[in-house]
C-alpha cells in the first residue's frame, strides 16, 4: 500500500479541543478529505489483499502489547491513525475478503455494499417506527417482497401477497431464530396457559446451527425439552422425518406440547439440506412452528435451478438466510419473513407514550421495532438497495452460478486419484473432501487430516475450516469471495497436495 503522509504536528494542535465549534466534527470540507483518504486506503487494501497471510499468524493478546494502557489525551490525525491500522491491524486480521479464503461461510463484500453502509452511516436514522424515518421503513418493505419473489416466496411470506406476512431485515440469522422462537412460544401459551411453559418442546437435528440452542435458551425453553435427532449417512446427514415423527409422538404421550422446529436448507458442517416437504407434512398435524434456516444457501435459491430445495416452504411459518454471506450486502444483513405478522408484533411490540403518533395509532404503517429484539435499528434496507440495483438478478444470480462451477472444478480435483476423497454430497459451492484412509494405510485418519489442516492453515495462503460429522474429520472447502477465480481454486489445490505429500513422506 501506497505511503501515508503525515502532516506535520503543530497542524493539528487545537482541531478539536473543547473550545471548537462542535459543528467542527461534522465539517463538510473536512469530512471529504477524510472521507477520499480512507477510500483510497480501502482501494489499496483490496488491491494489495493478495499479499497478506490469509488467516492472521498472531499470537493472544499480541495488541495489548502495541497499545498504551490509555486513550489518548489529545487528538491524533487520521493519516497516522491509518498508518497504525496498516501496520497492527492488519497483522491481526483474517481477511475474510481474499480470494483465496475457503473457511467458514463467505461474508462478502461488494462496492455497492461498502457505498450503501456509507449512506446509511452518514445519514445515521435510527428506523424504530415509521414516524422516525418513514423511507427507512417502506423501502425496508419493498426490498424484502423485492427478494422474496427472486426467490420464488410463496405470496404469503409477502407484505404485497396481502395475507397478513411481510419480510424484515435482522442483523443475523441467530436473532431470526431467536424471533421466530419467542413469537410461537407466545402464540401456543395464549392456548394453553403461561402455566405450561415448561411442558414446551422444540425439535432440531444434530446438524441444525449451534445458534439454535442459544436461541431455546434466551427464550426460557427448558434444555431438557430441546429434542436434538441425530442425522446419519444414509440420509445425507440431513433430518429424518421418521426420527422426527416419532419423537414427536413419545413426547405428547408424555403430557409435552411440541412447540417449534428448525429445518436447514444448507448445514453449516456438510451443506446437507432438510426435507422441508415431509418435515412440514408432519409438524402441520401438531401444529408446530417451523422455522427454515438457510443462512447460507437461501442466496442460491435466486437462481431457479436451485429453488426446488424450498419445495415445501409454503407450509412453513418463518424463513430467513443472510444476504451479506453470498450476496455482496456485508455484514450484517439478514433477511426474515414470517407468514403472519402479527404472531411476531404481538411477541415483541412495546407502545410507551414518548413513541406515540398519528400513523401508528392508525395501524396503517409498519413499526419494525416490534418485529425484532432491540428498540434501534440501523438503516439497512439502503445498502440493500444499493446492491439490487448496482449489480440487478442477472449479475447476482452470474456471481452465484460462477462459484458453483468452480467449486465443481475442485470437486473434480479431489475425485482423481485415491489420495483424497469426496466426504460429503456437494449441494451449492462448499466441498467436503479428506485424505482417505487407504491413502494413510496403520495412520490415525481423523488425526492426520486435523493436522494437515492446521499445517495449510499457518502458511498463511489459504485458509479452510472443518467439520466432525458422524465421527469423520473433514475439510471445508467454501467458496464464495469476490475475488476468487480459477487460478486460485488450482493453487489452492497445489497447496493442498503439497502439504499432503510432505506430510505423508515424513511419516
Amino acid at each position: 500500500m501506497g505511503t501515508i503522509k503525515i502532516k506535520p504536528e503543530h497542524e493539528f494542535e487545537g482541531q478539536f479541543s473543547i473550545n471548537t465549534r462542535s459543528s467542527i466534527l461534522l465539517d463538510p470540507e473536512e469530512f471529504r478529505r477524510q472521507g477520499h483518504m480512507v477510500v483510497d486506503f480501502l482501494a489499496d487494501y483490496f488491491q494489495d489483499i493478495k499479499k497478506y497471510p490469509v488467516r492472521s499468524q498472531v499470537e493472544p493478546g499480541y495488541f495489548k502489547k502495541l497499545l498504551p494502557e490509555s486513550a489518548p489525551y489529545k487528538p491524533e490525525p487520521i493519516e497516522k491513525i491509518l498508518e497504525d491500522v496498516e501496520r497492527d491491524i492488519f497483522p491481526g486480521l483474517t481477511h475474510w475478503q481474499s480470494p483465496s479464503f475457503f473457511a467458514y461461510f463467505p461474508c462478502t463484500s461488494s462496492i455497492a455494499g461498502i457505498l450503501g453502509e456509507m449512506l446509511s452511516a452518514g445519514l445515521n436514522v435510527v428506523g424504530f417506527s415509521w414516524i422516525a424515518s418513514p423511507a427507512a421503513t417502506e423501502l425496508e418493505s419493498i426490498v424484502m417482497d423485492w427478494i422474496g419473489k427472486m426467490i420464488n416466496l410463496p405470496k404469503a411470506f409477502l407484505f404485497s401477497g396481502g395475507h397478513g406476512g411481510g419480510g424484515v431485515l435482522q442483523g443475523t440469522t441467530c436473532e431470526a431464530m431467536l424471533c421466530t422462537i419467542v413469537a410461537a412460544r407466545e402464540e401456543m401459551l395464549e392456548k394453553v396457559g403461561r402455566e405450561n411453559i415448561d411442558k414446551l418442546v422444540v425439535y432440531a437435528s444434530d446438524q441444525t446451527h449451534f445458534s439454535f440452542e442459544k436461541a431455546v435458551k434466551i427464550s426460557g425453553i427448558k434444555l431438557e425439552n430441546f429434542r436434538v435427532i441425530p442425522t446419519t449417512k444414509d440420509t445425507e446427514f440431513a433430518f429424518d422425518p421418521k426420527s422426527i415423527s416419532r419423537t414427536i409422538e413419545q413426547d405428547i404421550k408424555s403430557g409435552l406440547i411440541p412447540l417449534f422446529m428448525c429445518a436447514t436448507i444448507g448445514t453449516t458442517s456438510t451443506t446437507a439440506v432438510d426435507p422441508l416437504k415431509l418435515l412440514c407434512e408432519i409438524t402441520q398435524d401438531y401444529g408446530i412452528w417451523v422455522h427454515v434456516d438457510a443462512a447460507y444457501a437461501g442466496g442460491a435459491c435466486i437462481c431457479p435451478e436451485f429453488q426446488h430445495f424450498l419445495d415445501g416452504i409454503e407450509n412453513a411459518n418463518s424463513f430467513s438466510f443472510n444476504e451479506h454471506k453470498w450476496l455482496f450486502s456485508n455484514l450484517d444483513c439478514c433477511c426474515l419473513w414470517v407468514k403472519d405478522a402479527s404472531a411476531l408484533t404481538n411477541a415483541l411490540s412495546t407502545r410507551p407514550e414518548c413513541l406515540r403518533n398519528k400513523a401508528t395509532d392508525t395501524e396503517q404503517v409498519v413499526d419494525y421495532k416490534d418485529w425484532q429484539l432491540a428498540l434501534s435499528r440501523r438503516f439497512r434496507a439502503l445498502k440493500l438497495w444499493l446492491v439490487l440495483r448496482s449489480y440487478g438478478i442477472e449479475n447476482l444470480r452470474n456471481f452465484i452460478r460462477s462459484h458453483v462451477k468452480m467449486a465443481k472444478h475442485f470437486e473434480q480435483l479431489v475425485s482423481v486419484g485415491e489420495r483424497f476423497e469426496i466426504v460429503a454430497p456437494r449441494n451449492f459451492s462448499m466441498v467436503c473432501f479428506r485424505v482417505t484412509p487407504l491413502a494413510l494405510g496403520n495412520k490415525q485418519v481423523n488425526k492426520f487430516n486435523m493436522e494437515l489442516l492446521e499445517s495449510i492453515n499457518s502458511c498463511g495462503n489459504i485458509h479452510m475450516t472443518h467439520a466432525l460429522v458422524g465421527g469423520v474429520y473433514m475439510i471445508r472447502f467454501a467458496i464464495a469471495a469476490p475475488l476468487t477465480e480459477y487460478k486460485h481454486i488450482d493453487m489452492a489445490w497445489e497447496v493442498i497436495c503439497n502439504h499432503t505429500n510432505a506430510m505423508l513422506d515424513v511419516n
